[in-house]
């Protein structure tokens, strides 16, 4: 009995993460059906949970959706903490900085997510990410100035900002306190 259950959980599973890729993609389920040789009721019956896919089908879905296999088996509601000073931590010359990597999932494209620490009056300046990568730095505690291409940002704690990470950019803390800074790197395939 708890076969079933478990094999009905998965099921449940793929579909929440199949329609969830699938719409971030902007994909109809017409579209995938052209892209993956599945059918479209298929399809719809496993992102209802109504359908349990062979791995073949499970890899022709993933293969269409340029994503790993693992993403759909994933575990989409699981909760992970990531607790302050409490995981590696990576300084930058002369220690001006400090990340903290906070996940290091893989959902089905990669991702970064650190916590930073900017010493009162430095600047840290990561240079230009790779081709394809978009920065996203949220403002936790105090104030930093973002250089992009030499272009000042000023922000406060909370703003946000967003911006394509193949540039040279800096972090710039001009107080006297520690700035908090909370980064989301996406890297494009």
């Amino acid at each position: 009995m708890s076969t079933h259950k478990d094999e009905k959980q998965l099921a449940h599973q793929i579909g929440r993460m199949l329609r969830k890729v699938r719409t971030e993609k902007e994909l109809s389920l017409q579209e995938l059906s052209e892209q993956s040789s599945v059918s479209k009721l298929t399809l719809g019956n496993i992102e209802r949970g109504e359908a349990n896919p062979s791995l073949s089908v499970i890899w022709k879905i993933a293969n269409a959706l340029r994503i790993p296999l693992s993403a759909l088996l994933q575990e989409s509601d699981q909760i992970v903490v990531s607790r302050n000073h409490a995981g590696s931590r990576v300084y930058s010359a002369g220690e001006v900085c400090l990340l903290e990597p906070m996940f290091d999932d893989l959902v089905y494209g990669p991702v970064e997510i650190h916590r930073a620490y900017l010493k009162p009056d430095s600047t840290y300046s990561p240079g230009a990410h790779q081709s394809g990568v978009v920065e996203y730095v949220t403002v936790m505690k105090g104030e930093v100035t973002v250089l992009i291409k030499d272009q000042p940002t000023d922000l406060s704690t909370y703003d946000a900002l967003k911006f394509e990470g193949d540039v040279e950019h800096a972090y710039v803390n001009k107080s006297e306190e520690e700035v908090v800074l909370h980064f989301v790197m996406t890297y494009s395939k």
